[in-house]
């Protein structure tokens, strides 16, 4: 293949294709790089509201910088062909890798899913919904390391796309959540319930819901509830299983309410998993033997030190997850002094009783360890939620309060106060509360910490840089800091995409009052020049390099050159595309179709004499050609039946084109032949005939 598209991009060769896009491996002739390049398909091109929330949409992913998301270098549209470009990744669809592997070890499921959860919180923070989280939008590197693909498109077609279209979402409705699959309002806590049914199929190799259609898949969503993994696959950490059942509840108010919460689950799970190690992982029935079948090892005081220290011991052994990131086993350190260190001296003159000395402060030491160890479980547990109550509190409101009214609040609900930032304030007097998070109202666990920030008063603010921000952001922004915003001009710039900010004023960094206004400009994207494409059909072709010279004129280059059949002279140019007449951007591409005289297909020509016009009719149409009645004649040798073909006006065994036409003569009805009418003759009487006899 060897097509170009925006005079940049080489297409190499098709490395995958779903619903609604074929997605081809390219080379960038500008940068000299390779690329990925996803080209909708046909019938996505004719929907212009989609079209334009796809280029909305993947505009937006574009400013998503994150090691977890496959990067988005440019969107364009070549005559009717949309594109995005985006970074080639060498590696393989996760859901190749659970196809061939699943169940996936625990502690891989635990990586995918805490790189996966780390990209949608950035996402999140854009406010970008990626609304089709799957393993086939998940790609694995060769590296270990997990990629979120298709950021935008799944919003834009949520937004035009119908649960009746099942053919383009038959792919995504396994993952979908039950308020997508009702048509309901969808948040973050929709993306989150998918990646906890993406863990779901990487721990046990199966959906937790199937079905023979679409809406029948989304059914289940709605209304029964998920088999826990735990009861389809043995070894499943406890923890674990609790983060993907919270993660897959039905009810988005009892998921988590952000990613970020749920990244907090996935640090305490990974601290269980790295300090204690997979011996830690219980079997229900209690058993020494754990669930992944690992035996529960004593672990002996210098590990519970190590681990409330936050450090390993030297002999604990390394399991390499996914990514690279390592995983602390069960073992423990053989090698730990032996406790012979009392006084020999004293032993002799104490006897049993200094051995018995000795022997009762190792006993002490380990009791105490081990209360510690079992004292630092119960705190992680704790949070994770697996032990002790589970109550959350209610955040209360600390705006226009003082720091220590703030937290002498908090304090009585169980809560934390942290100050953070002070923040200049033209509405909320010095010292008192501005800004909180989490905000009033939020439902949070004791202990949590609140961050609060206090009002410096009404002084100047720093201006922040606004650039490659959208309008949109940049008012949010400045909002949050107390200045307003005014659009100036829009200008054409040659390195802010379209729709970003170029420049403000005044300027990133220095100071504003307090309501103060600031000026933002922006892009245009790149100022396009256009020239008139001319009428190249009916023109002689000679050699590229002529037509090329003569479409410079013009400010454009020849692009493709084909052949294209045509009843038309051949070497005259039959097809162009643009076509003339068209305005179209200095430097784009123009491709032509020679002419080339119709490939000629021959066939014989079979006997039709004897057979009905029906028969005749089908005879040639499986041939390919085309009968058609002559005259009625008659049958000299009156052998034949009317009706039937008499004669063919080819010859049966002559090769002809395919589509010539036959004529055949039919023979016609014999007329009657009349027979003459005889006259009756006269009868003569004679004249004895006029005597009466008598009796």
């Amino acid at each position: 293949m060897s097509k170009l598209l925006a005079g940049r991009y080489e297409l190499v060769d098709k490395i995958g294709e779903g619903g609604m896009a074929v997605v081809y491996r390219a080379k960038d002739r500008l940068l000299n790089r390779y690329v990925a390049i996803k080209v909708l398909r046909p019938e996505y091109t004719r929907d212009e509201q989609f079209i334009e929330s796809f280029k909305r949409e993947s505009q937006a992913a574009a400013g998503l910088a994150h090691p977890n998301i496959v990067a988005v270098y440019d969107v364009g549209k070549t005559g009717n062909i949309n594109y995005i470009v985006m970074e080639l990744v060498d590696g393989r669809p996760l859901s190749e890798i659970i196809e061939e592997k699943a169940p996936l070890e625990y502690r891989v499921v635990l990586d995918i899913g805490q790189q996966i959860a780390s990209a949608l919180s950035l996402a999140h923070r854009h406010q970008i919904i990626h609304r089709d989280v799957k393993p086939h939008n998940i790609l694995i590197t060769t590296d270990g390391v997990a990629k979120l693909t298709d950021f935008g498109i799944a919003k834009a077609v949520t937004n035009s796309a119908s649960m009746a279209d099942t053919s383009k979402i038959i792919g995504s409705v396994h993952y979908f959540s039950p308020e997508q699959a009702r048509g309901s309002y969808v948040d973050e806590r929709s993306d989150i319930y998918s990646l906890g049914i993406v863990m779901y199929e990487m721990l046990t190799g199966r959906v937790p819901f199937d079905g023979e259609n679409p809406v029948e898949v989304a059914l289940k969503h709605i209304n029964e509830e998920i088999i826990p993994p735990s009861k389809l696959v043995a070894g499943i950490p406890p923890y674990l299983e609790k983060l993907v059942m919270r993660a897959t509840d039905k009810y988005q108010t009892n998921r988590y309410k952000s990613v970020d919460e749920m990244l907090e689950d996935f640090r305490n799970i990974e601290f269980l998993s790295t300090r204690i190690g997979s011996g830690f992982v219980i079997s229900e029935k209690g058993s020494g033997i754990n669930s992944t079948g690992i035996k529960n090892q004593p672990v002996d005081e210098r590990e519970f030190e190590s681990i409330l220290q936050g450090r390993p011991t030297d002999s604990k052994p390394n399991v390499s997850g996914t990514g690279g990131k390592g995983f602390s086993g069960g073992g423990y350190n053989n090698n730990y002094n032996n406790h012979n260190n009392y006084d020999h001296d004293d032993n002799k003159s104490g006897g049993i009783k200094g051995i018995l000395n000795a022997k009762l402060i190792k006993a002490i030491v380990a009791v105490a360890a081990i209360l510690l160890a079992i004292l630092l479980i119960f705190g992680v547990l704790k949070s994770l939620g697996l032990v002790g109550g589970s109550d959350e509190v209610k955040v209360p409101n600390l705006l226009n309060k003082t720091y220590e009214e703030a937290e002498a609040e908090l304090e009585d609900v169980g809560l934390i106060i942290k100050r953070g930032d002070d923040i200049s304030s033209p509405d909320v007097e010095v010292g008192k509360i501005v800004q909180q998070m989490p905000v009033a109202g939020s439902n949070v666990k004791e202990g949590k910490t609140i961050t609060v920030r206090v009002s410096s008063g009404p002084g100047e603010i720093i201006v922040p840089d606004l650039k490659n921000k959208s309008y949109e952001d940049a008012g949010k922004a400045l909002e949050a800091l107390g200045l307003k915003i005014s659009r100036g001009d829009d200008i054409f710039s040659t390195t802010v995409q379209e729709g970003r900010i170029v420049s403000q004023e005044p300027q990133a960094k220095s100071s504003a009052k307090p309501g103060e206004t600031i000026v933002v400009h922006v892009s245009k994207g790149q100022e396009v020049t256009t020239t008139m494409v001319p009428d190249l059909i009916g023109s002689p072709y000679s050699s590229r390099e002529e037509l090329d010279a003569f479409l410079s004129n013009y400010d454009l280059n020849l692009g493709d050159i084909y052949e294209v059949e045509s009843s038309m002279t051949e070497g005259l140019i039959a097809e162009q595309s643009p076509v003339g007449g068209n305005e179209v951007a200095k430097g784009s591409y123009i491709n032509i179709g020679i002419a080339v005289a119709p490939s000629v297909e021959m066939v014989t020509v079979p006997s039709l004499i004897g057979m009905t016009m029906n028969e005749a009719l089908f005879t040639c149409e499986e041939r390919g050609l085309g009968v058609v009645i002559g005259d009625l004649v008659d049958d000299p040798t009156g052998a034949g039946v009317a009706g039937t073909i008499l004669n063919q006006d080819i010859s049966s065994g002559t090769e002809i084109e395919k589509g010539s036409t036959i004529t055949v003569f039919i023979i016609k009805e014999a007329e009657p032949v009349e027979e003459p009418e005889i006259p009756e003759e006269p009868t003569e009487m004679s004249e004895e005939s006029d005597v009466t006899e008598e009796p």
